[in-house]
């Protein structure tokens, strides 16, 4: 139940800063929150990650449609495993809150630009983050669970 909590909590949190980005910004307005480094740029993405596929919408429905089904798989099959419940927990939240901007927007809302040095990364949500957090505990769990059978 923990992760699923975790997932909601995502989500809420990933459309309400979308809704406040759209009804308060202009679309392409960029504030800066740390000079030279963080800015809150309304952004609109069709496509996927790094703004790639885009205008594949079907492709997305169907991608997110399987990672959903295998993560609730996964959350039952793995209820004992706290920290892996967690990562999938953030993975679901993210991939719905993205998946909903893309039914109900035909878009995703994006708007967190940070410039690192002189490479402006690009912009991205909340929904992202936790993508891209819940994906990295894994492969931090995955190379712990390594080195433990490699001790065994």
């Amino acid at each position: 139940m923990q992760n699923y909590i975790i997932a909601l909590i995502v989500l809420i949190l990933d459309q309400w800063t979308k809704w406040l980005v759209v009804k308060k910004m202009e679309l392409g307005e960029s504030i800066p929150l740390i000079d030279d480094f963080l800015f809150l740029t309304s952004h609109r993405n069709k496509g996927a990650a790094f703004g790639i596929l885009q205008g594949q919408m079907w492709l997305f429905f169907i991608i997110t449609a399987a990672v959903v089904v295998g993560i609730v798989y996964y959350m039952k099959t793995y209820r004992d495993n706290k920290p892996l419940g967690i990562a999938l927990g953030l993975i679901l939240g993210g991939a719905v809150g993205n998946l909903i901007d893309r039914i109900f927007r035909g878009e995703v809302v994006d708007f967190i630009d940070v410039l690192i040095i002189n490479y402006d990364f690009p912009i991205f949500n909340v929904a992202d983050s936790a993508l891209v957090i819940g994906v990295g505990l894994i492969f931090i769990l995955t190379l712990f669970e390594g080195k433990k059978k490699g001790e065994a």
